[in-house]
């Protein structure tokens, strides 16, 4: 549903989420190979990580239950899924 060039953005807010979060990007950021046809050529990756933002410590000193929050950006390449 995300367009060619649209960002996906999310905020975890536990260590858990975030490795839900870092797992799910990761796995739509580079070509995937079929084991079973080797010669095949692989499918173009989908998203790409852009940067994992943490709040400042200006921000953590202002609201103290930001300091676990971690948001992190990917955008959808111009591959058609």
């Amino acid at each position: 549903m995300l367009q060619p060039q649209g960002r996906l953005v999310v905020i975890a807010f536990h260590s858990l989420e975030d490795r839900i979060v870092k797992q799910f990007i990761a796995k739509h950021s580079r070509d995937e190979v079929d084991r079973r046809a080797p010669f095949a050529a692989p499918k173009p990756m989908r998203l790409k990580a852009l940067e994992r933002v943490k709040p400042s410590e200006a921000e953590v000193r202002g609201n103290p239950r930001s300091r676990s929050a971690i948001m992190r950006v990917a955008e959808r390449t111009g591959v058609p899924a």
